[in-house]
């Protein structure tokens, strides 16, 4: 796990695909495309979700609480090959998250209740993961999918994504190998996510470019939508 971190802020907004065609033309033409996308300008993620039995995660999201963590594994484009446990703390609307990269056979162990292993992990994430599953009962809990929309603005280190087609799997099918079957998750077809990450402060052109897209924000949750089907 890197030692040197910082939060970043994190704004989300609920935004429908009207709203979306009114704000891409003009954040294109001042911003430039993630690196990883194909080339639609997108790709699709992953993420396996772990909560407890009496829900702390999510409860802590839906209550509102302002210092909260969770952990998930992630991986892009049905790529198995590359996959991360990643940890995401929040403090209000900041951000910190930490990651490190896990093989498929040690998603597999993890999924199956075998964390044994990381006990004496020279890795701090993984032994963290480890400690905090045992003491908290961690389990995975849902997976969550969903198509990515990536866009860079240097000035301010800004991260604009747009998230869409959220779907969620329906008979928990965790494991790294084989299709999945999942369903549509969206609150409201046509509906989109608008996350917008920087660094200490957020350039006048992007909240600009927000605000005359007439969109609110939202404490939405992709975790806290996808377990409303278990």
């Amino acid at each position: 796990m890197e030692k040197k971190r910082h939060y970043r802020h994190e704004l989300k907004y609920d935004i429908t695909y009207v709203q979306y065609l009114e704000l891409i033309p003009r954040l294109k033409a001042i911003a430039r495309s993630d690196g990883h996308v194909g080339e639609d300008g997108k790709y699709l993620i992953h993420s396996v979700y772990f909560d407890n039995y009496k829900d702390k995660a999510l409860r802590e999201k839906t209550d509102g609480v302002q210092k909260r963590e969770k952990f998930r594994i992630r991986w892009y484009n049905d790529d198995t090959d590359h996959m991360k446990l990643e940890k995401k703390q929040k403090d209000n609307n900041l951000c910190l998250k930490y990651g490190t990269k896990l093989s498929k056979d040690e998603f597999d162990r993890i999924i199956k209740g075998d964390v044994d292993w990381m006990k004496d992990s020279d890795d701090e994430l993984k032994k963290e993961f480890y400690i905090k599953t045992k003491a908290l009962q961690l389990k995975p809990r849902v997976l969550v999918s969903y198509t990515r929309e990536p866009y860079i603005y240097a000035p301010g280190n800004v991260r604009i994504t747009f998230d869409s087609e959220i779907r969620t799997s329906l008979y928990h099918q965790f494991s790294s190998g084989g299709d999945l079957t999942d369903i549509d998750a969206r609150m409201e077809p046509g509906h989109m996510i608008l996350e917008v990450k920087y660094d200490n402060y957020l350039p006048e052109i992007i909240s600009m470019i927000i605000q005359m897209g007439t969109v609110r924000q939202s404490a939405f949750s992709k975790y806290g939508i996808c377990r409303r089907f278990g």
